[in-house]
């Protein structure tokens, strides 16, 4: 049978973050009805465009990760005593860098020389709140999603934060679509990724240094969430810059992030006019 996307009851807004939000404060919801929309026939967007905050992000959230990325160059501040964080390390993605599946990866004229990718589990709130704690946290997660963390490590290393290098239009492809969280346990979640087919992150979610119930208690102390707000996990070993000399992203390059229940998202990089032309899997040294 050829899969399909269903149509909406009528009293849900086709924008998703006001439907996460019904879904979550209302019972007893028709279900959908109707042969739907060919799956095949229709252009996905990003599940969620507009999230109510930035995309919460959390950085070197897998211990191997911490260290590769300790040992790259490209962390600026870093020492290899405090590689692991003892914390977790939180920042935002702007909502204006997500797209979606299927969506080009931009590299912009001037900033292209160091574009590198991150393979994520995504959380998306459902129920929001305040002061979550651990042991409810998983009761506020309507479901997950994949994220592109794409970084252009230059603007990272330069700026000693990381907002510049990942909030570029373009970089946080997003999808292809979410699965609620009565379908699959983020705790254990295998992630891969693959540039040009070529597997260079493989880890699951188990290996995670502060897991999801940990993140969103840790926010929701800080940040009232809401519904349809979206948190990035956090990437495993394996990027451009883990590898001597580091594999960044060139024009062509595919990229494939995977996570086991989920599904695939898939996205190629594009030279955008102007950009300086670079062959694939261009290399910067560590400066």
């Amino acid at each position: 049978m050829d899969e399909a996307i269903p149509g909406l009851p009528d009293r849900i807004s086709g924008d998703m973050v006001s439907t996460i939000a019904h879904l979550t404060h209302v019972s007893g919801i028709a279900a959908p009805t109707g042969g739907g929309r060919a799956l095949e026939d229709a252009r996905l967007l990003a599940p969620i465009l507009a999230p109510p905050h930035n995309i919460m992000c959390v950085g070197k959230n897998y211990h191997a990760h911490a260290q590769e990325f300790s040992r790259s160059g490209f962390d600026a501040g870093s020492t290899a005593a405090d590689a692991v964080p003892e914390y977790p390390i939180i920042f935002t993605k702007p909502s204006g860098a997500i797209s979606a599946h299927g969506d080009d990866i931009p590299l912009w004229p001037g900033i292209d020389a160091a574009v590198d990718y991150e393979a994520e589990l995504a959380v998306v709130i459902g129920r929001g709140g305040r002061g979550i704690s651990r042991a409810n946290a998983l009761a506020h997660v309507f479901g997950y999603t994949i994220i592109n963390d794409v970084t252009a490590r230059d603007l990272q290393r330069q700026h000693k934060q990381w907002f510049l290098g990942k909030g570029i239009d373009g970089f946080g492809p997003m999808g292809p679509w979410i699965v609620t969280a009565d379908e699959i346990d983020g705790s254990d979640l295998r992630v891969t990724c693959r540039v040009n087919g070529e597997t260079r992150q493989n880890a699951t979610t188990a290996d995670l240094i502060f897991d999801v119930p940990t993140l969103i208690e840790t926010i929701s102390r800080c940040v009232t969430l809401c519904p349809g707000d979206v948190i990035a996990t956090g990437t495993p070993e394996g990027v451009g810059i883990g590898f001597n000399p580091p594999r960044f992203l060139g024009d062509g390059d595919v990229i494939e992030v995977e996570i086991a229940g989920i599904g695939v998202l898939r996205n190629t990089v594009r030279r955008m006019p102007g950009a300086t032309p670079k062959p694939s899997h261009a290399v910067l040294e560590a400066k």
